[in-house]
């Protein structure tokens, strides 16, 4: 029965997935009570230094010590899941199996314990390239190189499985930074996480395999077979639902190094911060620029050179770096407080005013994907999220929301005018070693707003999910009541600053929000009037669904001398609650002062190379 023993194994599953502190009082309780239950039944089967290490849309992984000191993860589906998706994860292990590679984590077993799903493998070593990035912000280039080569070799003993079986090569289909774990002892990295992976449908050259083998379960030649990746880092092949084939996986990496050689979360940002101009090694960023092409036969000509000249190109070396590739200066200011440590802070991100970066033209390019069997809710809130967006301006959505990754809390209101771009912000980092880290990512939102030329607003809010408040009731017919000795938190600062009205950027500047849904009665909108002509920073958002009113919360006073009065004011709201009608979001930020940074237009940022 292998290491599993399926008796001892009972009802793993999660709630959907979440930050733990988004979810309802009862959701957070459930998901809490599963998680001890997953933690405890392994221990029972003799593991120890249990932990949670990754928890995904259908999916959650603990990593357990075996008594013979190696180290596993355990792989579990999500029973709440349809029973075809719950499925993937026995593909995924029949996957896996078929591989060996020292890249590769193995394949140890794969059980069903009361109607539960479970995956154990061979836990790579290290932290993932996502993980890493966080810490470092863009890596630095001979890191990316080495990366790259090891990567090319994995690809490439990928492509060679069909020459060696009946069967056809297998595509990864998911290839971006998480999924790329990285040992800073040897500097070497594993692929994890094949539950997008297919036997491909054709070769490098579009060549379709003869349906001899395992490939003949692919009976509808028609359609793609390939499942969804992750959107922020696949290529135009698989978004599109071509057949399967090797270059999925080249176009992936070629995202993935593009994102971690600039400190992005997508690949999106490609054509404003070019690969030219990240300071790679000319040749390499060549190549990588032409991989993530728009013309599919530059994407293949350059993921053939890759492939074939990695193992030369990994030796580049690096003499001197241009100190313009990795400024230490924030082009918008932070500051950095150390009254509270970074794991008791979980950044959320709330953007609104969107709609200006969308356009009608291109809005139904992924509508073909859309008709495939990539059923994912990725996929559709991509689709909505995303519709009718360049790749610029996603990549500037994406480039806000990376900002989460960090405990930060505050805000910005972007404005773009005929002149340029007017940046106000108030940003709040709680862990000074995150800092230049942090410089990157800010920096790539600018450089990204830059090159927007749409006129418009956009407002986003960093608070902390902490601090949420939720109210819960039974069922839309009902009111929410809030809870006897509920309060919304405020912190206080002698930062006041001097009375100037046209200095405050204030809840109602800039009108009604076409994207917020939820009208709150005019008791709470007069309150919240009030609280607005009190110094303050921070937001107060108000989120409605059916059962669960969550109110989250960021709130700095800066006149303390009026603090009964804010005080009053937040009570006011709770007490008013109940005559919240209707579903959706209603969001309100402050910032403490106006002190507007401006920018011009760059459509894309220049050449910079290191030198060798």
């Amino acid at each position: 029965m292998g290491l599993l023993e399926s008796k001892n194994l009972q009802h793993f599953y999660i709630n959907e997935e979440q930050s733990f502190y988004l979810l309802s009082h009862q959701d957070a309780r459930k998901l809490k009570d599963w998680l001890s239950l997953c933690e405890s039944q392994l221990e029972r089967l003799g593991y120890t230094d249990i932990e949670m290490v990754g928890k995904g849309a259908y999916g959650f992984v603990f990593s357990g010590t075996h008594q013979k000191g190696q180290q596993y993860v355990f792989k579990f589906a999500r029973i709440t899941l349809p029973q075809h998706v719950q499925d993937r994860l026995e593909e995924e292990g029949f996957m896996l199996n078929q591989l060996e590679h020292s890249g590769i984590p193995k394949f140890i077993d794969f059980q069903h314990a009361s109607g539960q799903s479970i995956l154990m493998m061979e836990r790579a070593p290290g932290i993932n390239l996502e993980q890493l990035s966080r810490q470092s912000g863009k890596l630095e280039p001979r890191l990316v190189l080495k990366i790259a080569a090891q990567m090319s070799n994995i690809l490439l003993y990928l492509r060679r499985q069909s020459e060696s079986t009946v069967s056809s090569l297998i595509v990864h289909g998911d290839i971006k930074p998480s999924n790329i774990m990285f040992d800073p002892a040897t500097e070497t990295v594993a692929l994890i996480d094949w539950g997008a992976a297919v036997f491909a449908q054709c070769d490098a050259q579009h060549q379709r395999f003869d349906g001899l083998g395992l490939d003949a379960i692919n009976s509808d030649f028609g359609n793609t077979n390939a499942k969804l990746g992750d959107i922020y880092f696949i290529g135009d092949d698989q978004l599109q639902a071509e057949l399967s084939s090797p270059r999925f996986d080249e176009q992936g990496l070629a995202g993935t190094l593009y994102a971690l050689s600039s400190g992005q979360g997508s690949r999106f940002g490609k054509y404003v911060i070019t690969p030219e101009s990240l300071g790679l090694p000319i040749e390499f960023a060549k190549t990588l620029a032409g991989m993530l092409d728009e013309d599919s036969e530059v994407r293949e000509r350059a993921g053939d050179y890759f492939l074939n000249n990695m193992r030369y190109m990994k030796h580049i070396v690096s003499t001197s770096m241009p100190e313009t590739s990795n400024p230490s200066s924030p082009l918008i200011p932070f500051v950095i407080t150390s009254s509270v440590v970074s794991e008791q802070l979980e950044t959320v991100v709330y953007s609104s005013r969107k709609s200006f970066l969308r356009e009608e033209i291109g809005a139904d390019k992924f509508d073909a994907q859309a008709a495939r069997d990539v059923d994912t809710a990725d996929y559709g809130h991509y689709k909505n999220y995303f519709r009718g967006m360049g790749d610029t301006e996603k990549a500037f959505i994406i480039a806000v929301s990376h900002l989460g990754r960090y405990p930060v809390v505050g805000g910005l209101a972007i404005n773009w005018n005929d002149g340029g771009v007017y940046l106000d912000s108030s940003l709040n980092l709680y862990d000074a070693n995150l800092a230049p880290a942090l410089v990157s990512a800010i920096n790539n939102m600018v450089h990204l707003a830059r090159a927007i030329s749409n006129k418009g607003v956009f407002k986003s809010c960093m608070f902390d999910a902490r601090k949420t408040l939720h109210i819960s009731r039974n069922n839309s017919d009902e009111p929410f009541v809030p809870q006897p000795g509920m309060e919304i938190q405020f912190d206080c600062s002698d930062a006041l600053v001097p009375e100037d009205n046209s200095k405050l950027h204030s809840y109602f500047e800039d009108g009604t929000d076409p994207d917020e849904m939820l009208e709150l009665p005019q008791t709470i909108m007069r309150l919240l009037a009030s609280m607005n002509k009190i110094q303050h920073t921070g937001c107060i958002i108000f989120e409605a669904v059916e059962q669960d009113l969550k109110i989250h919360n960021y709130l700095r006073l800066l006149d303390v001398s009026k603090k009964y009065e804010f005080r009053k004011c937040l009570d006011q709201i709770l007490i008013n609650i109940p005559a919240i009608e209707g579903l959706g979001v209603s969001g309100f930020m402050k910032l403490p002062y106006k002190n507007t940074k401006f920018f011009i237009h760059m459509e894309k940022q220049g050449d910079l190379f290191s030198a060798k």
